[in-house]
């Protein structure tokens, strides 16, 4: 297990874990959250072996396996999967042992121990999974939204969203009994995010992440540490119970700071009253020892919350815009045009909010792009209403930022670029005060952007798009980097905004909570889809299946032939005869569906108890959690540790094991 004892850890100056206390089981799937800066990379840090505590006892296992994503930007010829099947450095070291070992061999043909070690190098490699090794990288590839002509690719082929996504699969790939995640989805969309999902749900090591993506972590955590004010909380539960937890606490919190505080306020009157009088001197000088010995209840140091809001918009045209059949694409250099959408008709309205669906590569970006102005179509018109005025949000950021000019410079040339009225409004003095709102505050306003974090780089785009006024919003990816408190400022705010909104987004909490609508965007075309984001999920698993069914058939060998036809006695003696048909057909399937009650009953036994099972298991598991929500000892937390670790295998396997009769089932009744 992984153990923390008071420590304390410092960067530079600043103090961002003072006493931390804290255990991890092993196979525990921990969610780590905090506002940005507080120190859950710092943490992160101390796990890897990158930075040591600066006080205090950490300990974890030595003979433990560590696997997380490299941050690096990959720059190499090599292949995609050759790239991934290098993540596993189990097969890396036993291959190398190998190389040695043939050589040794090859040295001394004769050499008997040269002989066992060879021997021994191509068992230990084939137990590694050798064998497998490029098929299990390769799902992993697939896995996570490239498509099999790219497989072979060279990896510095790639735009830098792809390659990190490599760095994934690569870690992915790892054997490991620890795997750290920072910010795995920020570079996926959701048909990704939701295989990522299941795979993680899978892997049976122990897992800390760190992500802003609520969805995500309810559904891949089962513990939360919770970093605040230099102090890491251990709660019991996925993201949305520590909220539920939190919110109790802090109430709790509260009404005992409240009632402390009454009570300091009736000794202290006492003692203000009476401590002039030799009569009550002594109960005076008692309350005043009273006060000196009270703990304190500390009262609650409210975080300053991001808000913000969209101003109404100077004019609402509907509809906003028109498209009709029109191609949407790439213009190439010497080259034709690469088409991505064709055929497109369709219409935004006045108050529309419409979420953006489809896998990465299907032309969600690039409709944004068409609409936004940054490219031309290909073929067809699209129309605008007049004053259509467009709020864009790029899914690079610094594709709309400078990254030597600071916030300032940058609010200073859009409010000359939008005329006269902008610039009534722009004194240094006013953009100033605009920008503290977006927490741009003293000297903040005159670094430049390259030095910014991804947070404040959105923040900044955020700002510049709530001056122009818009009436339509284009955001493309809006929430990557962004910590869950914006988030959930960016959510209000939509929801707030009077105009027309278009979202692309793989946050599944922020589209829920501000679109009505969505769009599929998919194999060329742009469609209503009819459903919600739950549909769109069992759309993407079905879809995926699908694509699995399709590879393998392509990788299977060609059906043989088929059986000679009969010959005509033969033929005439299988035929039955006129006497009788119906009522021998009715028998034999009469016999048939005999025989198949018979072959599934069994099998619809163990599926009965199956169900059952898993009923009593979930509330086992609940039961567990809860227990582990509360404040245990070290010994009774390690014992309910292992027993969900137990209980999840079992529930897994049960899960596995119901699948496979049902689809026995399913089979024999076809």
């Amino acid at each position: 297990m992984i153990t923390l004892k008071n420590v304390i850890l410092r960067r530079s100056a600043k103090v961002l874990l003072d006493g931390a206390t804290v255990t991890i089981n092993p196979g525990e799937k921990v969610g780590l959250v905090g506002r940005n800066g507080a120190g859950k990379s710092t943490l992160f840090a101390l796990l890897n072996g990158g930075l040591h505590e600066d006080g205090g006892d950490f300990s974890l296992p030595k003979q433990w396996r560590l696997a997380q994503v490299a941050q690096n930007m990959p720059e190499t010829s090599e292949s995609a999967t050759d790239f991934v099947v290098a993540g596993d450095t189990r097969l890396v070291e036993l291959r190398e042992q190998l190389a040695t070992a043939e050589a040794a061999h090859a040295a001394e043909p004769d050499d008997a121990d040269a002989g066992m070690a060879l021997a021994h190098a191509y068992t230990d490699l084939a137990d590694a999974g050798e064998h497998d090794a490029v098929p299990r990288a390769q799902a992993l590839i697939l896995g996570l939204g490239f498509k099999v002509h790219e497989l072979d690719q060279p990896v510095d082929s790639f735009s830098g969203g792809w390659r990190m996504r490599l760095q994934l699969a690569r870690a992915l790939m790892c054997p490991s009994d620890l795997l750290l995640l920072d910010e795995p989805t920020n570079h996926l969309d959701l048909d990704a995010l939701v295989w990522l999902e299941a795979w993680l749900q899978r892997y049976a090591g122990t897992m800390i992440v760190i992500s802003h993506d609520r969805e995500f972590l309810d559904a891949v955590t089962d513990v939360t540490l919770h970093i605040e004010h230099a102090k890491l909380t251990r709660y019991g539960g996925n993201y949305s119970k520590f909220e539920d937890m939190r919110a109790l606490q802090l109430e709790q919190q509260q009404a005992a700071f409240a009632k402390q505080q009454e009570k300091i306020a009736h000794l202290q009157k006492f003692i203000d009253r009476f401590k002039a009088k030799a009569s009550k001197a002594k109960q005076a000088q008692s309350r005043v020892k009273a006060l000196e010995r009270m703990e304190r209840v500390a009262p609650l140091l409210a975080e300053a919350d991001f808000t913000f809001e969209f101003k109404e918009p100077a004019n609402i045209p509907n509809p906003m815009l028109t498209i009709g059949d029109a191609s949407f694409g790439y213009v190439q250099e010497d080259a034709p045009p690469k088409v991505i959408l064709t055929h497109v008709n369709r219409s935004v309205l006045a108050g529309q909010r419409i979420g953006i669906l489809g896998a990465n590569g299907q032309g969600k970006s690039t409709l944004v792009k068409t609409i936004a102005r940054e490219m031309g179509a290909l073929a067809g018109t699209v129309t605008e209403g007049k004053g259509l005025n467009i709020g864009y949000f790029a899914q690079q950021e610094l594709d709309v930022l400078h990254p030597g000019s600071n916030p300032l410079e940058h609010m200073v040339r859009l409010a000359r670029d939008l005329g006269p009225q902008s610039r009534e409004r722009s004194t240094e003095q006013d953009l100033r005060g605009f920008l503290g709102s977006f927490n741009f505050s003293g000297d903040m306003v005159k670094q430049p952007v390259g030095t910014m974090s991804g947070g404040e780089k959105a923040r900044l785009v955020l700002a510049m798009m709530v001056w122009q006024r818009p009436n339509l919003l284009l955001l493309d990816e809006p929430t990557n980097h962004l910590d869950l408190a914006t988030r959930e400022a960016l959510a209000v705010a939509l929801n707030e905004f009077e105009g027309t909104l278009m979202l692309v987004s793989h946050d599944r909490a922020l589209l829920r909570s501000v679109c009505d609508e969505f769009w599929l965007v998919g194999r060329g075309v742009v469609k209503d889809f009819d459903g919600d984001l739950d549909d769109y999920q069992r759309y993407l698993l079905d879809e995926a299946k699908r694509q699995r069914e399709l590879a393998k058939q392509a990788a299977e060998p060609p059906a043989p032939a088929p059986a000679p036809v009969a010959s005509a006695p033969a033929a005439e003696a299988a035929r039955p005869t006129p006497d009788g048909d119906g009522r021998a057909q009715r028998q034999r399937s009469a016999q048939e569906r005999q025989q198949r009650a018979e072959q599934t009953r069994p099998l619809r036994k163990e599926l009965a108890s199956i169900d059952a099972r898993l009923t009593s298991a979930g509330a086992e598991k609940s039961a567990l959690e809860a227990r582990l929500a509360q404040p245990l000892p070290a010994p009774e937390i390690a014992d309910a540790g292992r027993k969900l670790k137990l209980l999840g295998d079992e529930i897994e396997a049960l899960e596995e094991r119901w699948m496979t009769l049902s689809e026995q089932i399913e089979a024999l009744a076809a």
